[in-house]
């Protein structure tokens, strides 16, 4: 099963809300959600259960299809509860197809860069699961990192064996005596468990999410493509399977491991897996570096000049951008707090923002209008739908678009335009095989995302 939820708070402003780190391909032509569906599809030809939040399920059904990867089940969860009950939605599910079904857990924003040692560490796991245990992946570490949970071991260079103590995230002090100790793991946060037995002592350990996750999973109703829990799923206790079960249950095992793991949880990641030039630097886009050194540079859509710099990180998106010392980047989650506390909205989309049907991009605005780039997939269409506050204006860019204004129906090619009056009933449809474009400029005295009511919708909403 592969955990598609979280949020990537550490690589803002590229990871949002609603577009977080999982879904951006930082490190290669691949997603991390995609690397790690071809990396299961290695070890196991069983489809995968993908667990999700409900306003990434397109996207993780698009990235799914990019890389013709079928799914068993996506899980949609109504609220994010944390890894504990995510995985209590998977087991549950898994049980009732086989009671002896065995999962390995993988968040799906890892990176794994020697998988032949990966799979020969999954099967070892596997031997340990099949007698019941939990077992997880210790990852040897490399240097005093306070920004990982810690497994104490017996033996750092032995097979799988019983895990001795689970430790928080330390301090600095705490992480260099750790490190120094040599018995001490980093925790991977991947798992090789059966089904049943993490059910079994989610009952003892933590009673009410295991009653309240199997009741979700007993009201769970098809949707399309997508499997959604009950209500009562909202009822669970929000925790990790760490806090919730790894560290009470007397089953945790661990296999130690040496497979390139990262589970790339800051910008001084990315820097660290990427390739460098003769200076120490990592320069993505149009960027033009001058006495800069051990630096990431991320350039959007436009030039960036960097003179004189040393071990800094600069990102820039249409609507932000991140300058931290890389001494100082697993506080940019720091960032993302004060804007959720300030009721701001770049921690939550970009300004391009992605739909089942394509995306819609925010250009301009000002009072009482704002100018938006609408991109619509092949074959796709948008909700029948009006608004009760504003009026449209399309101008078609690029490909041909089908309009339904009213009770009419008709076309439109390149350069040419329509008019949607304020209470019109109209939809926008890409009949054709190549990209629809448009530019469509919103008038009116209220222009939020939530004026639309929807007559019929391909995607459920």
């Amino acid at each position: 099963m592969i955990l598609a939820g979280g949020v990537g708070s550490r690589l803002w402003p590229v990871s949002r809300t609603y577009f977080p780190k999982q879904f951006h391909k930082l490190l290669g032509p691949r997603s991390f959600l995609q690397s790690t569906l071809l990396r299961a599809g290695r070890v196991t030809a069983r489809a995968p259960i993908l667990v999700c939040n409900e306003e990434h399920r397109f996207l993780v059904a698009e990235q799914c299809r990019e890389i013709g990867v079928e799914w068993d089940q996506l899980i949609l969860e109504p609220e994010g509860r944390n890894s504990a009950p995510a995985i209590a939605l998977a087991a549950w599910y898994a049980v009732r197809r086989d009671a002896d079904a065995v999962l390995l857990v993988m968040p799906s924003d890892h990176l794994i860069s020697d998988e032949a040692a990966f799979a020969e560490a999954v099967k070892s796991a596997c031997v340990g699961a099949a007698e019941g245990g939990l077992v997880t992946f210790g990852v040897t570490p490399d240097r005093a990192e306070t920004g990982y949970g810690y497994l104490e071991v017996e033996d750092p260079a032995g097979g799988l064996q019983k895990v001795r103590k689970f430790v928080e995230k330390p301090d600095q002090g705490l992480a260099e005596e750790y490190l120094a100790a040599g018995n001490y793991m980093w925790n991977s946060g991947m798992f090789v468990l059966g089904a049943r037995s993490y059910l079994d002592e989610l009952h003892i350990h933590s009673e009410q999410m295991a009653r309240f996750t199997g009741q979700a999973m007993e009201e769970a109703q098809k949707d399309m493509d997508f499997l959604r829990p009950g209500a009562a799923f909202v009822d669970s206790p929000a925790d990790s399977i760490d806090y919730a079960v790894m560290e009470h249950t007397h089953k945790a095992e661990v296999v130690p491991v040496d497979f390139g793991w990262s589970d790339i949880g800051s910008w001084a990641a990315i820097l660290d897996e990427s390739p460098r030039d003769e200076q120490g630097n990592r320069l993505c886009g149009d960027v033009v570096a001058v006495d800069t050194r051990n630096s990431y540079v991320h350039a959007g859509k436009r030039l960036i000049g960097t003179i004189g710099i040393d071990d800094l990180v600069v990102v820039d998106t249409t609507d932000a951008v991140l300058v931290a010392h890389q001494s100082r980047v697993q506080d940019v989650k720091t960032i993302v707090e004060q804007l959720a506390a300030g009721a701001r909205s770049e921690h939550l989309y970009h300004r391009e923002v992605f739909r089942p049907w394509g995306s819609y991009e925010g250009i301009a605005e000002g009072n009482r209008y704002q100018v938006k780039c609408i991109r619509v997939n092949p074959g796709a269409s948008l909700s029948l739908q009006l608004h009760h506050h504003r009026s449209e204006h399309w101008i078609v860019v690029k490909g041909a678009a089908r309009v339904t204004r009213g009770g009419e129906v008709f076309t439109l090619g390149e350069n040419e335009s329509t008019y949607i009056p304020r209470g019109e009933k109209h939809r926008l449809e890409n009949p054709g095989k190549l990209p629809l474009e448009l530019i469509e400029v919103q008038v009116g005295p209220y222009l939020g995302e939530d004026d639309i009511e929807r007559f019929d919708d391909v995607y459920g909403r």
